[in-house]
């Protein structure tokens, strides 16, 4: 039986046990009911660090941020609903106004939780937590199957937050729901014109950070105005920055050096100051320098521009890391939540009709296959397991690193049919058969090789 159809079968086991208990049984409900929505996502992150412009981002829309959780779901038509202390939650408006959506809470005093619905492709396989500053990790996580912490750099408080969202024996045990982002990325080459490559380059070495990669699955960055705009780029926008990108770099350039002279009264282009005023808010200094270099070098429509906009912010390689790291790992990020809330039941109300499903929750999060994989991929990236150079790619690639389908895992960039998979699978099998019976080997390589060969084994039916 698969881990999610196990745990789910835990969940209704728990419900038969707790059945006399209110708190226990709607404590119950409610994790059946979010084991099959789609995988919640928390955005955390200090103050100021670009949260709401990073859901902004992801959703396709421009929102006003909010100091408060708010929830975004898929919907038919945009809706909001505000939840305050007891009782039914409000429906509230959802407002225009400077190019961005507004929520209008400013009748409630304080709100614990607002939901808005809205029509988005990416809201059909997530639901994106946008999160307090001040909010904890256990706050943040306790409604949430995975986060995306948001830093400049990683520093002391943001590792002391990573270490705080992994601490739980079940969390310790898969370690699989974390995305490090590196956001502002314009910034953290001082808004050079190669300060998205150097971003890039920073997210790299973090990866490999021995202190790091324990903590999350993946290092990305992004450049969250520019991510915005490559999704929200309006055509009066499009049309004042062709009309600067108009003017050779030279003239433009000193009026580029800040913001103050890019809004000042000598400006060598017929624009209002407040349009300019406009696009430096929407973009930044740097945004609008590197827009105005990307039309002069050819990228001259709308389309071809927010095309470059999307592949230099980040924004495309954040989307792959969520499809790869938890959209596709729905079922074990919510087989994980679930155990965990089982094990916060069994703590809170001990009981001794529970003894059995607190050995099997035990159970279930040893040997698991699949928490066993993701262990394996922790503990090969952060060199508490070595492989042989030739064998490491592969065995991190196999049991579902870059990617959790067929193809992925047997490295096919184009799609290859059953045969080519089959012969491929067959082929890694013997490989790693052979490497998990090397009696010269040390005894955690020969393990991680049974773990590779157990997971060439579950492939082969469906290649069959």
């Amino acid at each position: 039986m698969t881990l999610d159809r196990v745990v789910w079968s835990m969940l209704q086991e728990a419900l038969a046990v707790y059945r006399d208990s209110p708190r226990a049984t709607g404590w119950l409900r409610s994790h059946i009911e979010r084991y099959t929505e789609p995988v919640r996502i928390a955005v955390a992150g200090r103050s100021r660090i670009g949260k709401s412009t990073v859901v902004s981002a992801l959703i396709g829309d421009e929102f006003a941020p909010l100091n408060s959780f708010v929830w975004y779901r898929n919907g038919t038509e945009p809706r909001a609903h505000v939840f305050s202390g007891p009782g039914r939650p409000h429906e509230v408006a959802v407002g225009r106004r400077g190019g961005r959506h507004h929520v209008e809470i400013g009748q409630f005093d304080r709100a614990d939780r607002i939901v808005v619905e809205w029509p988005a492709r990416t809201l059909r396989d997530v639901v994106l937590i946008d999160t307090p500053a001040e909010a904890s990790p256990e706050q943040v996580l306790g409604e949430a199957d995975a986060l995306l912490y948001l830093m400049r750099h990683v520093q002391d408080e943001d590792l002391k937050y990573l270490q705080a969202a992994n601490d739980h024996p079940i969390a310790r045990t898969a370690a699989v729901h974390t995305v490090a982002v590196l956001a502002r990325a314009d910034e953290i080459g001082a808004g050079r014109i190669d300060a998205l490559s150097s971003a890039k380059q920073i997210a790299r070495r973090y990866r490999r950070d021995v202190a790091v990669q324990p903590l999350c699955q993946n290092v990305v960055s992004v450049a969250g105005l520019l991510a915005v705009a490559a999704k929200t780029l309006r055509e009066d926008e499009f049309a004042a920055l062709r009309s600067l990108a108009s003017l050779g770099r030279e003239e433009l350039e000193d009026h580029l050096l800040s913001a103050d002279r890019f809004v000042g009264e000598q400006f060598p282009v017929p624009m209002d100051p407040a349009v300019r005023q406009a696009l430096l808010e929407r973009f930044g200094i740097f945004g609008v320098r590197l827009i105005t270099a990307l039309i002069r070098q050819g990228f001259d429509t709308q389309v071809k521009l927010t095309g470059q906009l999307v592949q230099r912010s980040g924004l495309g390689d954040l989307r792959d890391s969520i499809a790869i790291h938890f959209t596709e790992r729905r079922e074990i990020l919510k087989a994980r939540s679930a155990l965990l809330a089982l094990d916060v039941l069994f703590r809170m109300e001990p009981r001794q009709n529970a003894r059995k499903l607190m050995a099997d929750l035990e159970r279930v999060v040893a040997s698991a296959h699949d928490f066993r994989e993701l262990r394996l991929v922790a503990a090969l990236q952060a060199g508490r397991t070595k492989l042989p150079a030739e064998l490491q790619a592969e065995a991190l690639r196999l049991v579902g690193a870059e990617g959790t389908t067929s193809l992925a895992r047997l490295g096919f960039d184009y799609e290859a049919d059953q045969r080519e998979q089959r012969e491929a699978l067959l082929d890694a099998l013997v490989r790693w058969q052979a490497q998990a019976a090397d009696v010269h080997a040390p005894n955690d390589q020969r393990r991680a090789a049974q773990i590779v060969v157990r997971t060439c084994e579950g492939l082969l039916p469906q290649l069959s």
